[in-house]
């Protein structure tokens, strides 16, 4: 392939860079035993950024070669979890503040990406590991739920499905922490490197 401009020879550079450094921060992230937390936070950053400097035909360029570099780093089960949430909601988040969408939406149906695709995971890693890794949500579920009963001493005993709910409540609650620290981080970020995203609500400013 022949490059004959300047912007073709930035949209390839920013594309291999910045869709190596999410591929390696998703590996960091699935073996390193510390920075968990902040290494989820910044993961989705790269390509949200390629997509805000340089359009969603380069985004999702740059989506299926890192899907690529972790499907052969990792194996198709390990470099196929980035996408679900990750990489669909790094998508979503680029496409939408590129299309200058309100918060609100972005950070509806991001939350609606990241609740799907942790089912996802949950699913996928159970057949991985031979187990239902549900239980142990249920179990932590109701490991709170015996805690506030205990601490407010409620005549109350949590049924199947009243533990089921606070465990999606609490998956959909985590998701939407998530979600809006991605924002806020952009937000912050993003102006530094010649990239905005749109306004947040008053409520939130």
């Amino acid at each position: 392939m022949k490059i004959t401009t300047k912007t073709e020879a930035l949209n390839i550079v920013e594309t291999s860079y910045l869709a190596s450094l999410s591929s390696l921060l998703w590996v960091a992230l699935y073996y390193l035993p510390i920075g968990g937390a902040l290494l989820r936070l910044i993961l989705p950053l790269p390509m949200i950024l390629l997509h805000l400097r340089r359009g969603t035909k380069t985004a999702l360029e740059g989506l299926l070669i890192q899907f690529l570099l972790l499907l052969i780093i990792m194996g198709p089960v390990r470099g196929t979890l980035f996408l679900f949430p990750y990489g669909i909601l790094a998508f979503w988040l680029g496409w939408s503040w590129l299309k200058k969408k309100s918060w609100r939406l972005s950070l509806t149906i991001g939350v609606i990406i990241g609740t799907l695709g942790f089912f996802f995971r949950v699913i996928a890693l159970s057949t991985l590991v031979g187990d239902n890794l549900w239980v142990l949500i249920t179990r932590a579920s109701y490991g709170l739920i015996e805690k506030v009963i205990g601490l407010f001493n409620l005549p109350f005993s949590p049924s199947i499905l009243s533990i089921q709910l606070v465990a999606i409540l609490l998956i959909i609650f985590q998701e939407m922490v998530y979600v809006l620290t991605i924002h806020i981080l952009a937000y912050s970020l993003f102006p530094r490197l010649n990239s905005r995203i749109p306004d947040p609500p008053k409520l939130i400013n």
